[in-house]
């Protein structure tokens, strides 16, 4: 697919996901088949994690991209790696490093500055892959447990050459702590300014939420608007946000720690109304565990993909298994309890084995053509020396999504 065709197909898949009528998810998806990429869980291999692809279109068919980076411990993450895929998803170039994502030692001596929670996409004005995560701090082979300020990087992949690390600047007193929009779905709107909600606190505590409006020059990424704050005060308040455009609104879902996860819906992607907590159609909470969501939308319907508590996992490690997936309802922005089902299975008895479950609490969904979605995730096993390995949940739909 060549990319004026790609950016006429997607420009018609939003005119048609604003117009289409809501329908019922069921036997929407066809089949859900389960990928293994990479071994890590036996030791084979290493074990990647944040696996997060894109697609690029181009003259010879679109290419997929992904990032990922290995995982030795608990937040410890090597240096962020990529490879890519002409035959969408069949065979694979191997991992190779992101020149501009590796680990540097810090000014003061006390470790090293890394980079993790990279999320890649496509920016079809220019031509080019914006991938931006967030910078991280390590003290020897560990996660340093008092951060320094953190703040979000960014890296632009194009004509096969990736550029210099970048920091994406806002001198706010209120991101003083960290900003960030690690791990999270953005938007490129049609005039190739980029959409998305961030998380910031001045101290660690009760972090913020907001919408963010940026311009993006195929180079160059600056924050132009911050909308209306969404507070939350419980724990280190809201964190990793998603957000996704459908039918015209914008929708926010955000990780939180008490439990619960919050949704919030917006008509400019700025200012979002009141948060509420992910629930069942018939209002019964979700048990959220400190894990994201993430968004998956089809031309017929809006999804959801989320971790909860169930009796099969009950004593799985804040239930990050298995993966599932449901239908959201739109007006009421809960999730339709009859539609939802298992994109990716525990690996082990959730109640008898728990250790033995490998947890997929950090993954990411992806359109790849219209029959087909992912559901990209890189396992760990902390008990077992967070060994995993790379999954994919393949979702073929019975009708088209228009949306690709």
């Amino acid at each position: 697919m060549n990319r004026r065709r790609f950016i006429q197909q997607t420009a018609a898949g939003f005119c048609a996901a604003s117009l289409a009528p809501a329908q019922s998810a069921e036997g929407l998806i066809a089949s859900i088949d389960k990928v293994t990429l990479k071994h890590g869980r036996d030791g084979s291999g290493p074990s990647w994690f944040h696996p997060r692809p894109c697609v690029v279109p181009g003259t010879d068919g679109p290419k997929i991209l992904m990032t990922m980076q290995e995982i030795r411990g608990s937040d410890y993450f090597l240096p962020v790696h990529w490879m890519e895929s002409a035959d969408l998803g069949k065979t694979w170039t191997e991992p190779q490093p992101v020149p501009s994502l590796g680990r540097d030692p810090t000014t003061d001596g006390r470790g090293d500055e890394g980079v993790c929670d990279v999320v890649p996409q496509y920016h079809a004005k220019t031509d080019c892959v914006l991938a931006m995560g967030h910078n991280v701090f390590y003290r020897g082979p560990k996660f340093d447990r008092k951060q320094p300020p953190r703040c979000p990087v960014y890296t632009v992949y194009k004509n096969g050459q990736w550029s210099a690390r970048k920091r994406l600047l806002w001198d706010d007193p209120r991101g003083a702590f960290i900003y960030t929009n690690n791990c999270g779905q953005r938007e490129v709107l049609e005039d190739g300014s980029i959409a998305f909600v961030m998380s910031f606190g001045p101290t660690e505590a009760g972090r913020s939420a907001a919408g963010v409006r940026c311009s993006f020059d195929g180079e160059t990424l600056t924050i132009q608007k911050v909308g209306r704050e969404i507070k939350h005060a419980a724990g280190r308040g809201l964190l990793e946000p998603s957000m996704v455009r459908y039918r015209g609104k914008f929708y926010a879902t955000i990780r939180a720690e008490d439990s619960r996860g919050y949704v919030a819906a917006s008509d400019d992607g700025l200012d979002f109304d009141e948060k509420q907590p992910w629930c069942w159609d018939d209002g019964t909470p979700l048990d959220m565990s400190t894990t994201q969501q993430h968004w998956l939308p089809h031309s017929e319907a809006l999804h959801l993909v989320y971790t909860r508590k169930d009796a099969s996992n009950a004593n799985v490690i804040r239930w990050r298994s298995p993966l599932f997936i449901a239908q959201v309802n739109l007006k009421t922005l809960r999730l339709i309890r009859a539609t939802e089902r298992i994109v990716l299975p525990m690996s082990a008895d959730g109640v008898t084995k728990p250790d033995d479950v490998a947890l997929m609490g950090n993954f990411q969904t992806t359109n790849i053509t219209p029959d087909e979605s992912w559901v990209s995730v890189g396992e760990m096993l902390p008990k077992h020396g967070y060994r995993g390995d790379l999954q994919l949940g393949k979702i073929r739909w019975s009708r088209p999504n228009s949306l690709v």
